[in-house]
């Protein structure tokens, strides 16, 4: 009789097991939310708590009687799923759209978002703010002013590269309004760099993703920039 093989014992594991036989990637800026069951995220934190305590008793840190030290496993287990993390486990916030029902195809610009997210190569916080330029188009559809704030939160809340990061929030946000251009900035400091390396305090990352109209078109890419300068 074929021997029966007996199923993943800890929570990340299953979950792991569902995102591989489905094909799914789940690196650490990917979004796994849809896999998770319930109970799947209390097991998961109760994991990184034990290895974080791990972590600190590789660190000869006496976590037993270091009261500053007594609870930082669970904090920081709660930290990565519910906070800083929060975008790999959680479902994308709702957005309310509403149709565009005045035509409009006017330049309209959303910043400075202010931005928080970890750097994947150290775990090192990566904090700046975000301008995100949309054009419009009659069929497109329009979501509240709020909206653009939670769901960048929602992009951002992963480790990840900053230049990865403004890619997949301007595939979500040209999913959700199908505009005719889009064009998002980044400006961010990377504490990577301020606090370990070469401990430079005074260098900051800006890129940007433009598409569309805003590519293709310098006078509005032009327009975008002139008044994203003006408000810093």
């Amino acid at each position: 009789m074929p021997t029966k093989t007996s199923a993943p014992t800890s929570a990340s594991a299953r979950v792991r097991e569902r995102l591989e036989a489905a094909g799914h990637r789940y690196f650490a800026n990917d979004n796994i939310s849809a896999f998770l069951e319930p109970g799947d995220l209390d097991a998961i934190k109760a994991e990184v708590e034990a290895a974080v305590g791990r972590v600190l008793d590789s660190l000869v840190i006496d976590t037993g009687r270091d009261h500053n030290t007594l609870e930082t496993a669970e904090r920081v287990a709660r930290m990565y799923l519910t906070e800083v993390f929060a975008g790999r486990y959680f479902p994308a916030p709702e957005a309310t759209e509403f149709p565009n029902d005045k035509g409009l195809n006017e330049l309209m610009i959303v910043g400075p978002i202010t931005v928080r997210s970890a750097c994947s190569h150290h775990l090192c916080p990566i904090i700046g703010r975000v301008w995100i330029g949309i054009l419009p188009n009659a069929a497109s559809n329009l979501i509240g002013l709020s909206k653009y704030a939670r769901l960048t939160d929602w992009i951002m809340s992963r480790p990840q590269i900053q230049e990865e990061a403004i890619v997949q929030l301007a595939d979500l946000f040209q999913t959700l309004i199908t505009p005719d251009g889009i064009s998002i900035v980044m400006e961010a400091d990377h504490f990577c760099m301020h606090w370990r390396g070469v401990k430079d305090d005074n260098t900051q990352m800006i890129n940007s993703v433009m598409r569309g109209q805003f590519l293709e078109n310098a006078s509005l890419r032009r327009e975008f920039l002139t008044l994203i300068r003006l408000r810093q």
